[in-house]
């Protein structure tokens, strides 16, 4: 039986068919890259999220923070690790669409260089500002801004980031150009615009509404259409005269290009189930997150949506960085 079973392995080699492998994925562990500090909001998004793949798919999803460069170091990493599956990477659209129009020599095509697996969620940013900042609302503080941009400090958790792509939409629409502080993500910028180190901060609901809440830090506006029912005292943009700044930055799974189909599909799969439970529906409100509807999940929607949004925010980031 030994020898009938050799001589048909020999004979499949030398046809060149290989036996199907026996590893089932996954069978190890899975590192979810993050490519911001712990505490922000990619972190908290790619925490829930791995947790949710961990318990769907029986085997360790840990996330890894990489920091740096508007989370271009951590995206440039997860382009370039193998393509087996275990490495993947929790991206926006800072890494995935705003990079390509701020670093001339970025290391990897958002559009080509990732397989995406599915969007995860949009979070509207807010406008914050320290405590000790004259203004209480945008009216006070676009008047404030054009008076004193020459002294005015704008923090960012790097350029690219969603923090940065935010505050650059704002301040073209205001028509200022303050001095830009860059931070290595989110939670440091935050501390430092606690510390009164610096004037002011557009970032996701989910880095900002426990601060506005308490009144540590002032809620300035939110750029979406409408009041979020989690901070319903801080009035819209548009409700404050200023339509043009709208925004809500998207997350997303990604996995290295020429990963495995059927890998994609089952990460795809785990994903989606992950998002109809009710613990994490009820997370990501809790935190300010609308969790992507059906009809936007899965490899298909999230590589038009990066396409696009590629296209919407090129020239006017573009245009920004040459003024």
């Amino acid at each position: 039986m030994l020898r009938r079973l050799l001589l048909l392995l020999a004979a499949l080699t030398l046809l060149g068919v290989a036996p199907a492998p026996a590893e089932t994925y996954p069978s190890r562990t899975v590192t979810v890259i993050v490519p911001f500090p712990a505490g922000g909001p990619a972190d908290i998004t790619g925490r829930v999220i791995a947790d949710q793949l961990s318990r769907r798919l029986g085997q360790q999803f840990i996330v890894e923070n990489v920091n740096g460069a508007g989370g271009t170091i951590g995206a440039t990493r997860a382009a370039r690790a193998t393509a087996d599956g275990y490495t993947l990477i929790v991206g926006h659209m800072g890494t995935h669409a705003a990079a390509p129009a701020l670093y001339p020599k970025l290391a990897y095509d958002p559009a080509t260089d990732f397989a995406p697996i599915g969007l995860i969620a949009e979070l509207p940013e807010v406008l914050v500002t320290r405590k000790t900042l004259p203004p209480n609302n945008l009216t006070e503080f676009v008047a404030y801004a054009k008076a004193n941009q020459a002294k005015l400090n704008m923090a960012h958790a790097g350029v690219g980031s969603v923090s940065y792509v935010g505050c650059i939409m704002l301040n073209t629409a205001m028509g200022i150009h303050p001095t830009l502080v860059p931070f290595t993500g989110s939670t440091p910028a935050t501390q430092s615009l606690l510390a009164g180190q610096v004037d002011y901060f557009c970032d996701p609901i989910i880095g900002q509404m426990q601060q506005i809440r308490a009144g540590t830090l002032k809620g300035i506006a939110i750029a979406a259409p409408h009041r979020h029912p989690l901070l319903p005292d801080l009035a819209t943009a548009a409700e404050q005269g200023l339509p043009q700044w709208e925004i809500a930055p998207f997350f997303a799974l990604f996995a290295p290009r020429d990963t495995p189909q059927p890998i994609l599909d089952a990460l795809a799969a785990a994903l989606d189930q992950g998002l109809d439970d009710p613990a994490v529906q009820k997370r990501f409100s809790d935190l300010g997150g609308a969790i992507a509807d059906k009809s936007r999940r899965g490899p298909a929607p999230l590589a038009e949506l990066v396409k696009r949004e590629i296209a919407r925010l090129t020239p006017m980031l573009k245009a920004a960085a040459a003024k």
